[in-house]
């Protein structure tokens, strides 16, 4: 499959997202933080709320006045612990994107983490 050059930074994709100990990969919903043009870097978006670490995840629920844009399907938790850097064909495709609220609460989020 071949990715547009438009930036997919912003945008949350679909992607082959690496097991950390790098035995598998799966299918997961992703958020691109930032395109260099081959490659992305992601953070991972899981479902799995209970695990929502409120020091380094950003939760994400149905009733977010934005929450129509991304594409996901239910509450989920962006993982900023979970961040990997991908070549674009990786990618399988592109489900939503996150709105100006939802990119000024992660662009705080990913400084306070980063500063510790």
């Amino acid at each position: 499959m071949s990715i547009p050059r438009k930036t997919l930074k912003g945008r949350i994709v679909l992607i082959y997202f690496p097991f950390t100990n790098l035995t598998g990969r799966k299918l997961r919903p992703a958020l691109v933080l930032y395109d260099s043009g081959r490659d992305v870097v992601v953070a991972f978006i899981s479902s799995r709320i209970e695990k929502y670490k409120p020091e380094t995840d950003i939760l994400i629920s149905k009733s977010h006045p934005e929450f129509h844009l991304t594409g996901l399907k239910t509450d989920s938790v962006l993982k900023l612990s979970k961040i990997a850097t991908i070549h674009k064909r990786l990618i399988a495709g592109e489900i939503g994107t996150i709105g100006e609220q939802l990119r000024n609460v992660i662009n705080q989020k990913i400084i306070k983490v980063l500063l510790v």
